[in-house]
């Protein structure tokens, strides 16, 4: 095939194969789906790529992805600020957002994973202890993934809040998850029932 086709077009089919989930025969579908469209369509996707990166930063209080710090969560007055949501990543957020909770959240930017070299000092566990240790935090809820890493986390965390004096309620969202699964690709139903069952840790 890389014979016959154009660079432009094999190109894009290496870029496309990098994403996750995309393979080579996606890939190769999609770029030719694209040479479909109107030039203006591709035009506009193109730009939506090159530009998504440009107005992007992370939120002062909860580290999610944003365009303005504080983000819309953080900067709501109705959100209850005594109940704090740790999540691995920014995408669980929009996730657990379907489930109705109205605490806030803080994004830890991944896992305890010693085979992948990150530890505790490579996550964002400073800042949330610092946030508990300011008081006013009535429960923090455990909401990383049912992964043999989430799980190591989530006892970390535990451990680390247990420590500091007056420490709020610790609690973990409950097994309505398999384990090995990633919060974003859960439905509502099981996120749902997930935080309500949720326990102390």
């Amino acid at each position: 095939m890389s014979k016959i086709l154009p660079k432009s077009i094999l190109n894009l089919i290496e870029e496309l194969s990098k994403l996750p989930g995309v393979g080579p025969k996606s890939a190769s579908r999609l770029t030719f789906y694209l040479l479909t469209k109107h030039p203006d369509d591709v035009k506009k996707l193109g730009e939506a790529v090159t530009n998504l990166r440009e107005n992007l930063k992370f939120c002062d209080e909860c580290f999610n992805i944003t365009e303005e710090s504080p983000c819309l969560v953080c900067a709501n007055p109705k959100r209850t600020r005594s109940m704090i949501m740790i999540v691995e990543e920014p995408l669980d957020i929009v996730a657990m957002e379907k489930t109705g909770f109205d605490g806030i959240y803080h994004v830890l930017g991944g896992v305890i994973s010693p085979i992948e070299g990150i530890g505790p000092e490579n996550l964002r566990i400073r800042e949330i202890l610092a946030k508990i240790k300011k008081g006013s935090i009535e429960e923090i809820i455990l909401a990383t993934d049912p992964s043999l890493e989430g799980e190591a986390t989530a006892m970390y965390l535990a451990r680390e809040i247990g420590k500091i004096p007056e420490s709020p309620k610790v609690t973990r969202i409950a097994r309505g998850l398999p384990v090995g699964s990633d919060l974003e690709y859960a439905d509502e139903i099981t996120l749902t029932r997930a935080l309500e069952g949720r326990r102390e840790y």
